[in-house]
């Protein structure tokens, strides 16, 4: 009744009875789960992504998050298309663009991979609780395959087959026959393969692929493997012998797959039976641990942490963060104030007898996985082994101090597992809950909303904060930018004035030496004349008189057998160059410049006497 409103005791039993007295079930399918956005009465909605415990409306404030992204990697015949979506896309919108891309019709488009199986295009990506990485491919039975295109027919068949892989483990000298759907990739099939054998990735050895299967991220329908049957081998690489990772005498077989059915397909089909098909002797095996001793890396460790995970309790859990404490730590903490989250710590333990309890009904609850989903980023470790156990300590050590790592050894073996909620701070991280393994769902997601409304109020100074900080940052690089725009207009200002100043002395420059070259012109032509003939001489003499530009006027006697470029000397020594002006008559009007220097004066008809004037050219 805290939760949902519902005050009427007979329709609250009715709604148990529908569910078969299963109180979350009852619960998520009357409130209304919208973005893990939690909303008072007053706005019609009573619940955050399917919590049920009770809350004071007046105190619910829970800020949305940042939307997690998706990448997809899909295949469709020869080509691969890399799309990268938000968690609250629908598969629909996956196809719109797939339509874009392959120019394939979204209608005639089945969307194959999904681990829930098929699924309608409306449905939220977040509602398949999908890992960040992921791979489909594409059919159009309706689309026959084109001339060009028609011999990736069989590759999309074999897409929908199931290949029994036989693989041998040399070491363990066991036989392994394992069914997987041609949709798997070779990559997924070695981290399983890591699950039976405690053998890294990185450290398995293999022989039996084909050539073709050169890259891990292939299909095992497009690698080129033998159908129905195909035989493989697989050992660890040579490492020193004190670098062996111990076996266990048996280990608990477990696949995580991709098919659309069950986790494994009956394999009497290909005449194996189920003990055979995973070479296990008697029922006294030991399940293989959580998390393996000394790996060589917190990723590799946290992989298999993540498999072994979904083997035990399902696909449905928190996304665990693959990466070291310090970089969930940095993912969490170290973003802009809008974009930080709490971290969980999930600390786990096979020896507590609460652990698959917590495990299976606490921590892949849909509600709980929704809102660690959404608000929080979830890192989680292994402490069965007391070598990982030392190993967390020591990191909790490093980036929470001491007084964390003391809390964690005050917890014994029953008290287990443990979620750790951490919220960063500006100068340190601090430890805001731990929260036991003997808990309740709704007392798990109330101590979590808690820890939420902290961090919340925590968020909201820090924006505030980073706001104000921006705004002056933002005023700062305003006004260098001012200055510097101030700066570059006085440089360029300086420099064309420079440039001007260095343009008026060149053609200052060149002035003086045009003048100065005239005036050599000059000189040399004055002092190239003949003498002035007198006026009693018995030779023919023509006196001729030049109104220059001015108005002065130029009088000189000159010989009657001179040539006209004698007078074209003397005007040109007089400052006039014939290249600039030209020499006129009066009456009738002749350009004598037009004329043969080489002709007299006498021929010219410049005699005895003529006033000419000077004109410039144009």
């Amino acid at each position: 009744m805290a939760c949902t409103g519902i005050d009427n005791i007979a329709e609250a039993i009715t709604l148990l009875e529908l569910n078969n007295w299963d109180l979350v079930a009852a619960i998520n399918g009357v409130i209304p789960q919208e973005n893990g956005i939690l909303q008072s009465q007053s706005e019609a909605a009573d619940a955050a992504a399917g919590a049920f415990c009770p809350i004071n409306p007046t105190s619910r404030h829970i800020v949305e998050r940042q939307p997690r992204m998706l990448n997809f990697r899909v295949e469709y015949r020869q080509r691969s298309v890399e799309l990268v979506l938000e968690e609250g896309s629908t598969v629909g919108e996956i196809k719109q663009i797939l339509e874009t891309e392959l120019g394939v019709p979204a209608s005639k488009m089945q969307l194959k991979g999904w681990k829930s199986g098929d699924v309608s295009d409306s449905t939220l990506l977040r509602s398949l609780h999908l890992p960040k990485n992921n791979s489909l491919y594409v059919l159009t039975p309706d689309i026959a395959a084109t001339a060009s295109t028609s011999k990736n027919s069989g590759l999309q068949e074999s897409l929908n087959q199931n290949f029994m892989l036989i693989i041998s483990h040399r070491e363990a000298q066991r036989d392994y026959n394992l069914n997987f759907p041609g949709s798997r990739t070779i990559q997924e099939v070695k981290r399983n393969i890591s699950d039976l054998t405690n053998i890294p990735v990185r450290h398995q050895q293999w022989e039996g692929w084909p050539a073709s299967a050169s890259d891990d991220s292939m299909t095992l329908a497009a690698s080129g493997i033998s159908h129905p049957c195909h035989s493989l081998s697989v050992c660890r690489r040579s490492a020193p012998a004190n670098a062996q990772e111990p076996t266990e005498e048996c280990a608990d077989v477990h696949m995580i797959s991709d098919s659309e059915g069950d986790d494994f397909e009956d394999a009497s089909e290909f005449g194996v039976d189920d003990s055979e098909m995973f070479g296990m002797g008697t029922s006294s095996c030991r399940k293989s641990p959580m998390m393996p001793e000394n790996s060589e890396n917190e990723a590799d460790a946290l992989l298999h942490f993540t498999a072994e995970f979904s083997s035990r309790y399902g696909e449905t859990h928190p996304m665990f963060f693959i990466g070291s404490l310090e970089a969930a730590s940095q993912e969490a903490f170290y973003g802009k104030a809008r974009d930080r989250k709490l971290l969980a710590i999930y600390l786990h333990n096979d020896d507590s007898v609460l652990s698959n309890v917590f495990c299976s009904q606490m921590m892949c609850a849909d509600s709980i996985v929704s809102y660690l989903s959404q608000n929080f980023i979830t890192w989680a470790w292994d402490v069965t082994k007391e070598t990982n156990k030392a190993r967390l300590l020591t990191m909790c050590t490093r980036h929470f101090g001491s007084a964390v790592t003391q809390t964690i050894r005050t917890y014994k073996t029953d008290q287990f597992p443990l979620l750790l909620i951490v919220m960063g701070k500006r100068t340190s991280n601090e430890v805001l809950n731990v929260i036991q393994g003997n808990t309740t769902v709704d007392e798990l997601m109330m101590r979590l909303m808690g820890a939420m409304e902290i961090f919340t109020a925590q968020q909201q100074e820090d924006i505030k904060d980073e706001d104000e900080r921006e705004a002056r940052e933002m005023v700062k690089r305003e006004q260098d930018e001012a200055y510097r725009l101030s700066l570059e207009a006085d440089r360029k200002k300086r420099e064309a004035q420079e440039r001007e100043e260095a343009e008026q002395v060149r053609l200052e420059q060149m002035r003086k030496e045009q003048e100065e070259e005239k005036e050599a012109i000059r000189l040399s032509l004055e002092q190239a004349l003949p003498p002035e003939p007198a006026e009693e001489s018995g030779e023919q003499i023509s006196k001729l008189r030049i109104r220059t530009p001015s108005g002065e006027f130029l009088e000189r006697r000159f010989l009657g057998s001179c040539k006209l470029q004698v007078l074209f000397d003397f005007v040109a020594s007089k400052g006039y160059p014939f290249e600039e002006f030209k020499l006129l008559t009066t009456f009738p009007r002749r350009n004598i410049t037009q004329l043969d220097p080489g002709s007299t004066l006498l021929e010219a008809k410049l005699f005895p006497q003529e006033t000419l004037f000077l004109e410039a050219k144009e």
